[in-house]
């Protein structure tokens, strides 16, 4: 993958988180002792030397597995619950020290010691703990030309003037090289299986608008078009790659063009050869995956999600008929009308069988584009718990009709 890369003329910039997110690592029974609490599985105890020594040994390996790096992110994003352990309030009953303090202690730390092993190396990282801080908390840190901060929002209604402050904060600060961030997929909702173009677009759109009110002290060197396959390591899926091909294309032609025009939208719909930027609105074709990798499976999930949240679907057990004349009481009683449990029967199977034809074709060609593990677990997350009550009102439906001797 790093050759495919650099073939294309792209740098890869792994990120390792050091502090918070690190759920991967927490998760593991000889680890939980480096939880700064017990029942918080993401952030790192920052007073533990071994803690320590596990983030700079994660580090190590990605360093020896990507020759020639330049550049890390660490991570250092939404460290929940810091200062709640035992060791950071004794640590912070001595006067004068913060949470703040702690944070910016434990990723100079980090900071530092990367520099020490790899002068060279470049390191990035996420803002949002230090959005609160002040200037002269960030310069007495130590922090400041060590790292070069990346500030996210994924919002489409982005606030321009706030996040302008923010970046020229940083800027006054000493920390002139900074970073943007934007999302192509993910950060809607957490179960989203289909994102909205025009959404993301937005979003762009505001962060074009942030680097146009920049001051010329600020050196914004870049935006990270993320795109999120889960909101942390424990969620479930959200948006995969296939649907969200679209919304990458437009979010990179906006940037490109400096707005969402007719040229930019144009330019996706040619290269990808679809009728429109929003992947739920492109329809089933006969049209082969060459332009658009992955298209077959992107329409068949949209065909697949557009069935699974259709009120007559999903709420099929608060429908006139099955409350009136198949309630828990009639079922537990057998107190049923055989005519119309028959035509609630006969609508049930109707939905589970056009569910289990379109999830079975879904699943045939997401085996073949992902792991068996995702898409057994995207069928376990948005396919059972519809089909699931249909399965059981047709099951306790025949079960009472079979009782009634019918």
């Amino acid at each position: 993958m790093q050759e495919f890369a650099r073939s294309k003329g792209m740098e890869v910039i792994p990120l390792v988180q050091t502090f918070g997110h690190m759920e991967f690592v927490l998760k593991h029974r000889p680890m939980w002792s480096l939880r700064e609490m017990g029942h918080c599985v993401s952030t790192l105890n920052p007073h533990k030397e071994e803690g320590f020594r596990l983030v700079m040994e994660m580090l190590r390996q990605v360093v020896e597995l990507h020759p020639g790096l330049n550049t890390l992110h660490i991570g250092a994003d939404e460290v929940y619950m810091l200062g709640e352990g035992g060791e950071s309030k004794l640590w912070l009953a001595s006067p004068g020290r913060t949470v703040e303090q702690l944070f910016l202690k434990h990723v100079t730390k980090v900071a530092q010691a990367i520099k020490e092993a790899w002068p060279h190396m470049t390191i990035i990282m996420w803002d949002d703990m230090m959005r609160g801080m002040t200037q002269d908390t960030l310069k007495a840190s130590g922090l400041v030309g060590l790292v070069q901060p990346m500030l996210w929002d994924y919002t489409p209604n982005l606030d321009v003037d706030t996040t302008v402050s923010l970046l020229e904060k940083y800027c006054s600060a000493g920390m002139s090289e900074l970073w943007a961030a934007s999302s192509f997929k993910g950060s809607t909702s957490v179960y989203t299986c289909v994102p909205s173009t025009q959404r993301h677009v937005d979003n762009h759109v505001q962060w074009l608008q942030v680097a146009a009110s920049l001051s010329a002290a600020v050196n914004l060197q870049g935006i990270a078009i993320t795109g999120w396959q889960r909101y942390d390591h424990l969620s479930v899926l959200c948006e995969l790659m296939h649907v969200a091909l679209p919304s990458l294309a437009a979010c990179l032609q906006t940037l490109d063009h400096g707005q969402f025009s007719a040229e930019a939208q144009s330019r996706v719909t040619e290269r990808l050869g679809i009728p429109s930027v929003e992947v739920d609105a492109i329809g089933r074709t006969s049209a082969d995956d060459s332009l658009f990798p992955g298209r077959k499976l992107a329409e068949l999930t949209v065909e697949l999600d557009s069935l699974l949240n259709s009120e007559d679907v999903r709420f099929f057990e608060n429908n006139m008929y099955v409350r009136g004349w198949f309630s828990p009481f009639q079922r537990q009683r057998e107190m049923v009308s055989p005519l119309i449990t028959m035509q609630i029967h006969s609508q049930a199977s109707t939905y589970l069988a056009t569910l289990q034809e379109k999830a079975e074709a879904v699943r045939e060609e997401m085996v073949r584009l992902y792991p068996d593990s995702t898409a057994q677990e995207w069928m376990e997350e948005h396919v059972s718990p519809v089909v699931a009550p249909l399965q059981k009102i047709t099951e306790d439906i025949s079960a009472c009709l079979n009782q009634m001797g019918l």
